[in-house]
């Protein structure tokens, strides 16, 4: 079971929370780290009133490892705000780009040991770095949230987290309470049984197809067999027709910029299309091109330069989904429920939500991975709203919640951010969301 289908993302998006935060004096040190850090404008950005830093945080002086983050304060009072993913100006917000090899992320040496523990830990010398770059930061509630390949990577940093700080010191001491995940890779053997399922409910694989990989495929085994990749090949045919993990929206027309790191960034331009052209392609909302304005604009010289980036002349292009790390992957953890069960018997809050739509990891693979937790069910199967529609359905068990967001693809905040927030809103604040239109 490699990961050869499944691209490694930009990956584990990390947010603190506080309500009262002790006054720091920062050291003309610190002071003058942060502001080396600093971002004063960005190209095309229109000016702003928040501050926003970024650059590397080094995790290993000997095979020169630096992990690429990009911080935005609150508009208002951001010592109290939680650091969250959110751009709307309700709070700060941290990205990391981990492992090295992905993004601006780099190491010196030959990318040859990757991995679930080492990506965990990383990121965890990331975060006890950061905090003496940014000491405000230090004693907040910490939280962490990620989606798809981060139902790996958040629960095995919680974990690491977890186990560290009962002999750590004060220094050392992270204030982790929750994580939060989205259309999550937590088992190999019920996601890739919910993605077949899936997409036989949803009438895109036929009845034969189905039959043959339901035939010939155990998705408990560690390898698949080539009777069963044979079985397999009708249904990752389809990647090339629709997008997986967006059923019901367009594909993009214009070249996807996902090539190997070798095409140049001239390559990456998208080309000219009319503007009529795109309306009637594009519903209201969403925008399945994303990623090549994105891969454009991070690959700009200026917009590098602003952002304290590529400072040494890394020799691939940025690009959305790294597959140039999978090689080098040496271990992924086949299920993630005995650390799920873990963290949950340690007090950690756990949400997990899935929007509907995504046939890469759809909601069937996770509520029948969820269901081998064995977990006592508290409230079952129950409509959360936001306003007068419909958000989703939420099943509260015992030390976890799941919910799912109506008509959301497999990156939830891309197709439904307004629910998003509101979902991140009642995370941090541990309240359920609202089962009746307000």
């Amino acid at each position: 079971m490699g990961l050869s289908t499944f691209a490694l993302c930009l990956s584990v998006l990390i947010f603190t929370f506080s309500w009262c935060v002790s006054s720091w004096e920062l050291s003309p040190e610190i002071k003058a780290q942060q502001e080396a850090d600093r971002v004063i404008s960005l190209p095309g950005q229109p000016p702003v009133s928040f501050r926003q830093y970024s650059g590397y945080v080094t995790i290993d002086e000997i095979h020169g490892k630096a992990l690429f983050y990009w911080f935005f304060e609150a508009t208002y009072k951001p010592a109290h705000k939680p650091l969250l993913l959110w751009l709307n100006g309700a709070a700060n917000l941290l990205f990391l780009e981990a492992p090295v090899g992905v993004g601006f992320s780099y190491t010196n040496t030959t990318v040859e040991n990757l991995g679930d523990n080492i990506t965990a830990w990383d990121s965890h010398t990331f975060l006890l770095n950061w905090f003496k770059r940014f000491p405000q930061y230090k004693y907040s509630e910490f939280y962490i949230s990620g989606e798809s390949y981060a139902g790996h990577y958040v629960p095995q940093l919680a974990e690491v987290i977890f186990d560290e700080n009962k002999k750590s010191t004060k220094e050392t001491y992270i204030n982790l309470k929750g994580f939060i995940i989205g259309n999550a890779l937590l088992d190999y053997d019920t996601d890739q049984n919910g993605m077949i399922d899936y997409a036989w409910d949803h009438a895109v694989l036929s009845d034969g197809a189905y039959k043959a990989i339901k035939a010939k495929c155990n998705f408990a085994l560690l390898n698949l067999t080539a009777e069963c990749n044979d079985a397999l090949s009708e249904f990752y045919q389809l990647f090339s027709l629709i997008d997986v993990y967006s059923l019901y929206t367009p594909t993009c027309p214009l070249p996807r910029p996902f090539a190997a790191s070798s095409i140049a960034t001239s390559q990456m331009q998208p080309k000219s299309i009319s503007r009529l052209e795109f309306l009637r392609k594009i519903p209201a909302g969403y925008d399945p091109c994303t990623v090549n304005y994105a891969t454009t604009y991070f690959n700009r010289p200026d917009v590098q330069e602003a952002l304290h980036a590529n400072v040494t002349k890394i020799p691939y292009a940025w690009i959305l989904c790294s597959t140039n790390v999978s090689g080098a992957w040496k271990d992924s953890t086949f299920s993630m429920l005995p650390t799920l069960n873990k963290l949950i018997d340690g007090g950690v809050r756990i949400w997990i939500y899935s929007g509907d739509t995504d046939g890469r990891l759809p909601v069937t693979g996770t509520r029948s991975t969820l269901n081998k937790l064995g977990l006592r069910i508290n409230e079952d199967w129950t409509p959360w709203f936001n306003h007068r529609e419909v958000g989703g359905w939420t099943i509260n068990y015992q030390g976890l919640t799941f919910l799912t967001v109506r008509g959301a693809g497999h990156q939830v905040p891309t197709f439904a951010p307004k629910r998003s927030l509101q979902i991140i809103k009642h995370f941090l604040a541990n309240k359920k969301l609202p089962s009746a239109p307000f």
